[in-house]
């Protein structure tokens, strides 16, 4: 029953991922063919990139969809883990998706700057300085309808997809800013505001990259779940203490292997049940582990 109840869980949390991804792509359609237009007419090469960078996140959500999906696999004979860590492979594909995205946007601007001929480059529009604040707006929505499912069912490429959100956001502000400064006599203003657009996609790409690849490569948990976690396992009944805690990230998933004391004059059976009880105990009051493994040492002899 309860391995069956994990699974509706499972299959509860996919729907939600599945809806708030089909959701982002229909908006993101929408606003960047939005933004595209405000920047042609508008004459805003800023606002061209940070349409661009929107039309990205359709690619970016395709992709979380996939790594969901294939994350929410049941274990089979070659994968008996599970297969939580495509949910990592995903986010590692969305974080070189939105490098590339920013250093193309970086070089776009750099170009033009070097170029020098400020002279020729066109005041934006009033259509793209609107598009900008409506842009804006409706990301830092999609950012935070993102977030909140990803916090729910401890999703790392739903929270990527997140941040993307919110780089597009935050590449939103900087077009405002390069927009505005170009409408007030700086035209050069539009072409700065591409470098600092660049600089928040490159370093959320980066944040993305170094988050999954430690969950990868079997990085402990933080030192307050850690903590969190030794206190309750002191107090269950028949712990006479706890010799060793470690834990391992499996994508969204955390593993516990626990050494602990008991009394070494108990029956096989009684010290079985408290390694039983510690066990459910944990996993109750951690979502997100998969498994512990808890080892019973009589007491005084643990290592």
């Amino acid at each position: 029953m309860e391995e069956r109840s994990k699974d509706f869980n499972k299959t509860d949390e996919k729907q939600e991922a599945m809806y708030v991804s089909r959701v982002s792509i229909a908006v993101n359609m929408l606003l960047s063919v939005f933004k595209l237009v405000a920047g042609i007419i508008g004459h805003s090469g800023a606002m061209i990139s940070d349409a661009v960078h929107s039309a990205s996140d359709v690619f970016s959500t395709v992709v979380v969809m996939i790594g969901v999906s294939a994350a929410n696999k049941k274990a089979d004979k070659d994968h008996p883990y599970g297969h939580e860590r495509m949910e990592c492979v995903a986010a590692i594909v969305l974080a070189v998706v939105l490098l590339g995205t920013g250093i193309m946007i970086g070089a776009d601007g750099i170009g033009k700057i070097m170029d020098g001929k400020y002279e020729s480059l066109k005041v934006p529009g009033i259509l793209a300085l609107a598009a900008a604040l409506i842009s804006i707006a409706v990301k830092e929505w999609m950012y935070w309808f993102t977030i909140r499912t990803a916090k729910r069912i401890q999703s790392d490429a739903l929270r990527a997809d997140a941040w993307h959100h919110r780089s597009d956001a935050l590449s939103s502000v900087g077009a405002l800013v390069g927009i505005g400064g170009a409408r007030l006599g700086f035209p050069i203003m539009d072409s700065v505001a591409c470098l600092v657009i660049c600089v928040f996609i490159v370093k959320a790409a980066v944040d993305i990259f170094m988050d999954a690849v430690n969950k990868m490569v079997d990085k402990a948990c933080d030192d307050q779940t850690m903590e969190e976690m030794r206190r309750l396992i002191s107090r269950q009944e028949g712990v006479l203490g706890v010799n060793a805690l470690q834990t391992r990230m499996f994508g969204s998933k955390i593993y516990v292997d626990a050494e602990i004391e008991a009394d070494g004059e108990l029956p096989l059976t009684q010290a079985h049940q408290i390694a039983e009880l510690v066990h459910d105990v944990i996993e109750a009051h951690f979502p997100r582990v998969k498994h512990c493994m808890v080892h019973v040492n009589p007491e005084g002899e643990g290592h």
